[in-house]
């Protein structure tokens, strides 16, 4: 029987930020006999019957640790052993797997795709048999362990989006937590420009602001929006549940994402894959959007650059903006779709 472990803070399809994870866990069960899961939390009846769940829910962290390491070794002296481990994002999981998995010669995979480089990162790094990521850019290591496997999206979560449709104005719609890693500022001030230029435009930010410092940084961006005098055009919402993005995506005209170079953002590949076109500065979409019908990446601080390309796309037919959404949607079903994510995950673990 093959088995696999996999490794995650929470199994939760409302999540704002884990959401994605259920289906890539889904992905993997269609693929092999059992899947054990091991998270803090997961929502009841969330996952496939050949899912078992392990919790290592605590009160402390060093409670959390020691129920972990419990689990672990439980599951590891289990026969046949997993065809292999996986650590969902979190370092810290690799590391304290691999002490017990590595000697009985159980592949552990790390999934990370962040631009943040930590002592911890470095640790699992080593620690891990290898290193699993979008793109190679995605991984802030220099490593041969690293494997791009794409970031794994759920076409039929994210259907194509109906063409035709045509409003009078042209609607920007941005989606992220409200970090700065986010740069959202750049991406108001690129829509306040072209509308200097005459554009009609509308921006749309949904995300949530899950920390003291994201609370800050979204009021420092409404009292932005205040001081351009743009309260009735560019709208700073909540994040919106994992089952409501595809209806945001589909009443925009484009997606902006502006996030720090090393960490392409799963909602451009989620735009793609609805057939909407994207704007992105990240170097690593470079595979995604280059070679199409207009340029649409931007230079990350570059608000004027940004709004020549809101503008360039906003002058386009509705049906060369179709034509654009779907080649991106052939691209992500190509590269990015969680049936490849699944079946490279167990490729690389079988090496």
């Amino acid at each position: 029987m093959r088995r696999l472990v996999f490794i995650t803070q929470q199994v939760d399809p409302g999540h704002p930020a884990l959401a994605a994870t259920v289906p890539k866990i889904r992905a993997l069960a269609g693929l092999v006999e059992e899947v054990v899961v091991l998270a803090d939390r997961v929502l009841p009846g969330t996952l496939p019957d050949n899912c078992r769940i392990l919790s290592f829910a605590s009160r402390t962290k060093a409670g959390r640790g020691m129920r972990f390491e419990a689990a672990m070794a439980k599951e590891l002296a289990r026969r046949p052993r997993p065809v292999g481990i996986v650590a969902h994002m979190c370092p810290i999981y690799a590391v304290l797997a691999a002490p017990l998995a590595r000697p009985l010669g159980v592949p552990l995979l790390l999934w990370f795709t962040h631009w943040k480089r930590t002592r911890t990162l470095e640790a699992a790094e080593k620690a891990s048999t290898a290193v699993v990521s979008v793109d190679r850019r995605s991984f802030p290591i220099d490593s041969p362990k690293v494997v791009a496997i794409g970031h794994g999206i759920d076409l039929d979560e994210f259907p194509c989006r109906p063409e035709g449709q045509q409003a009078n104005d042209f609607r920007v719609a941005s989606l992220g937590r409200y970090s700065r890693a986010k740069g959202l500022e750049t991406i108001v001030r690129g829509v306040a420009l072209a509308m200097e230029h005459g554009l009609d435009v509308r921006l749309e930010v949904h995300g949530p602001a899950l920390s003291a410092a994201e609370r800050e940084h979204r009021a420092d961006l409404e009292r932005l929006v205040g001081e351009l005098g743009l309260d009735s055009r560019i709208r700073l919402d909540a994040a919106v549940l994992r089952s409501g993005v595809p209806e945001v995506l589909h009443r925009a005209d484009c997606l902006v994402n502006n996030m720090e170079a090393g960490a392409p953002d799963k909602i451009v590949y989620e735009a793609g894959a609805s057939c909407l076109p994207v704007i992105a500065s990240n170097p690593v979409f470079d595979e995604l959007l280059d070679g199409l019908l207009v340029p649409l990446q931007f230079a990350r601080s570059d608000a004027e650059q940004l709004a020549a390309r809101i503008e360039r796309l906003a002058m386009m037919t509705p049906a060369q903006r179709a034509s654009i959404g779907r080649v991106l949607r052939e691209r992500v079903a190509a590269g990015h779709s969680v049936q490849h994510w699944a079946e490279q995950i167990l490729e690389v673990a079988q090496r």
